[in-house]
C-alpha cells in the first residue's frame, strides 16, 4: 500500500452517498441466491463482473435492479448492510448515511418491514462491534409515479426514528425534482431531512439543480457537480452551506475525467464538497479508494484531502457536538501522521 493510500485509509471520514443495494458484491450475491433457492444465469464471480458494462445511468440501472432479486428475507438485508459497514470501517469511515430503495423491493413483493428490519439490525450490530455510526435515507425511485412515492413515504412513518431523511434516485430522464414536490413537502412536514440526486451530465441538469435548491429546498445535493456551470446556483449553494456528495470513481464510468476538474473547482470556491463511493460493488472502489483515485488524478495535496474529510462531517446530519468531536479526531490524526 502506498503512503498516500495508507494515510487516506486511516483518515477519519463520513460517507454520505452510498446505496446499500449497490454494495451487493458478487460473492454475497451467490451466497444469498443459494440460501434462497434462486438460480442465477451467471455461474462464477468473473461472469458476474463481466456484466458490469456501463456507459450511462440507464445501462447501469439495467444491471443494478435485476441483481436485487436475491434479497428476500431480513437476514439478507442484514448481511448486505453489515458486509458494507465492515468494509467501510476498514477504510476509515466513522459515520455513514446510507440510501436504500424500498420500492425496488416492495415492488417485487418484499414487505417494507423486511427491508428496514434487516438494515436496522446491521446498523445496531456494527455500532456495537466497530463503533461506526450509521443512518438510513429512504430514496424514492424517480421513474415511478409520485403517488407511489407518497404511499412509500406513508409506509415509512412508523419507522420514523430509524430514517434520518429522504432522497430521490434512479433514472433522471424526464423525471425532474418538480414531479415529487408534494412528496418532499410532506416529508419535510414529517420531520425528515431532504436530499436529491442531480446526476452528472443529465438532460436539463442545471434546471434540475435549480428545482432541487430553490423549489424543493433540499438540505443536501447528491452528485450535483454540473452546478459549476451556473455561478448563481454555486453562490446559492455556498451561502446555504449545501453539501455536494460527489462520487469520482462512479463518474469515471460515464466520463473520462471523473469530473475531477469540477470537483476541485467547487472545493476551491468554498463549497462543501464531499467524496463518496456511490455503488462500490459495481464500480470497484469504496470510500478511501475514491479519495485516492481523485487525489492521484487531480494531484490533490494533503490539505485538500483533509478539507474533503472535514467536509464529509460538516455536510452530514449529525449533532454539533459529534461534529466537533469528529473534526478534532481528524486534527489529531493529521498531527500524528503528517
Amino acid at each position: 500500500m502506498s503512503d498516500l493510500a495508507a494515510f487516506v485509509r486511516g483518515l477519519p471520514k463520513a460517507e454520505l452517498h452510498l446505496h446499500l443495494e449497490g454494495t451487493l458484491e458478487p460473492e454475497l450475491k451467490f451466497k444469498l441466491a443459494q440460501r434462497n433457492g434462486i438460480e442465477l444465469p451467471e455461474k462464477t464471480v468473473d461472469e458476474v463482473k463481466q456484466t458490469y458494462q456501463f456507459h450511462d445511468l440507464t445501462s447501469f440501472l439495467q444491471v443494478y435492479y435485476p441483481a436485487m432479486r436475491v434479497l428476500l428475507e431480513p437476514a439478507d438485508f442484514h448481511d448486505l448492510a453489515f458486509d458494507y459497514l465492515t468494509k467501510a470501517h476498514a477504510q476509515g469511515v466513522r459515520h455513514v448515511e446510507m440510501f436504500f430503495d424500498p420500492q425496488a423491493h416492495t415492488g417485487r413483493g418484499v414487505p417494507f418491514a423486511t427491508v428496514i428490519d434487516g438494515y436496522r439490525s446491521a446498523i445496531v450490530r456494527a455500532r456495537r462491534e466497530f463503533g461506526i455510526s450509521a443512518e438510513l435515507i429512504l430514496c424514492f425511485l424517480r421513474d415511478y409515479s409520485a403517488e407511489y412515492a407518497m404511499a412509500t413515504l406513508l409506509e415509512a412513518l412508523p419507522y420514523r426514528d430509524w430514517i434520518v431523511g429522504v432522497g430521490l434516485d434512479s433514472d433522471e430522464r424526464g423525471n425532474p425534482p418538480s414531479k415529487f414536490a408534494a412528496v418532499f413537502a410532506r416529508a419535510r412536514r414529517e420531520g425528515f431531512l431532504l436530499t436529491m440526486h442531480c446526476d452528472i451530465d443529465q438532460q436539463d441538469s442545471i434546471e434540475h439543480i435549480r428545482q432541487a435548491l430553490e423549489d424543493i429546498a433540499v438540505d443536501r445535493l447528491d452528485h450535483g457537480t454540473n452546478i459549476v456551470e451556473d455561478d448563481r446556483l454555486v453562490e446559492l449553494a455556498k451561502g446555504r452551506g449545501i453539501g455536494l456528495t460527489c462520487c469520482p470513481v462512479s463518474n469515471s464510468f460515464v466520463t473520462t475525467l471523473m469530473k475531477s476538474d469540477e470537483i476541485v473547482a467547487l472545493l476551491d470556491r468554498g463549497l462543501t464538497v464531499t467524496i463518496n463511493s456511490d455503488d462500490p460493488a459495481y464500480f470497484g472502489a469504496y470510500a478511501a479508494d475514491n479519495y485516492v483515485a481523485l487525489a492521484e488524478h487531480a494531484g490533490l495535496d494533503l490539505d485538500q484531502l483533509v478539507a474533503l474529510a472535514k467536509n464529509s462531517f460538516r455536510a452530514s446530519w449529525i449533532t454539533p457536538g459529534r461534529l466537533d468531536a469528529f473534526l478534532r479526531e481528524i486534527d489529531d490524526y493529521v498531527a500524528a501522521n503528517r
